[in-house]
C-alpha cells in the first residue's frame, strides 16, 4: 500500500527526468502499481482513511513521484454531484500522450498543489482548457478521450510529471497572480 513516505519530494532527480514508455501490454508488476496508485488516491480522499494513514489528499499521481521512471499515471476525480455519484474520472493510464489541445487556456482559481511539493506555491498555472489524448489500459487496449477544464488540468499536471516538469514551472515568475485576458478561471 502506498503512503506519503513512498512519494519523493521536489529536488529529487527522478522528478526532473523524462520517464520511459512501458512495453505493452503492461506487466503484472505495472498493473499492480497502477491499482495501488488509484487506491492511494481513493484513500487520500476518504476523510477517515486519510487521517488514519496521514495522507494528503490528491486527485492524481504519476509513477515518477514514487521514484519509478515509467509513463504511468493514475487519476481519481470523484463526483461532486450527489445526483450523479459515479466518479467523474477514475483511471490508470499507461503511456498517455496528448494529441491536441485547445487554444482556450484555463487555470485553477486556487492554484495547483502537488503531493511532491510540501509548500504553498502561489500563482496561476495556465494550461490548455481542453485536450485530446490517447492512453493504454491494463489490457494494453488503446483509448482516445477528450477532457476539459478540471479533468484536463489534472491529467496535464500528471503528464507533466512524466516529462520532468513541475507545476510551478508554468507560473509567471515575475507576476505569479497575473492572468491574460480570456483565460478561464476554474473555481
Amino acid at each position: 500500500m502506498i503512503t506519503m513516505d513512498d512519494i519523493i519530494r521536489e529536488g529529487h532527480p527522478t522528478l526532473r527526468a523524462v520517464a520511459k514508455e512501458i512495453p505493452l501490454p503492461p506487466s503484472e508488476e505495472e498493473i499492480k502499481l497502477g491499482a495501488e496508485m488509484i487506491q492511494f488516491l481513493k484513500n487520500s480522499q476518504d476523510p477517515e482513511k486519510s487521517k488514519e494513514m496521514h495522507l494528503r489528499s490528491g486527485v492524481g499521481l504519476a509513477a515518477p513521484q514514487l521514484d519509478i521512471s515509467k509513463r504511468i499515471i493514475a487519476v481519481h476525480v470523484p463526483s461532486i454531484d450527489p445526483e450523479k455519484p459515479e466518479d467523474e474520472l477514475s483511471v490508470v493510464m499507461y503511456n498517455p500522450k496528448i494529441l491536441s489541445h485547445s487554444v482556450q487556456e484555463a487555470a485553477l482559481g486556487e492554484g495547483e498543489g502537488c503531493l511532491s511539493v510540501d509548500r504553498e506555491v502561489p500563482g496561476y498555472v495556465v494550461r490548455p482548457a481542453r485536450i485530446t489524448l490517447t492512453y493504454f489500459d491494463e489490457q494494453g487496449e488503446k483509448h482516445k478521450i477528450r477532457l476539459k477544464n478540471y479533468q484536463a488540468i489534472v491529467v496535464q499536471h500528471e503528464i507533466d510529471h512524466l516529462n520532468g516538469v513541475m507545476f510551478y514551472d508554468h507560473i509567471n515568475e515575475k507576476n505569479p497572480l497575473s492572468i491574460k485576458d480570456g483565460v478561464l478561471i476554474i473555481e
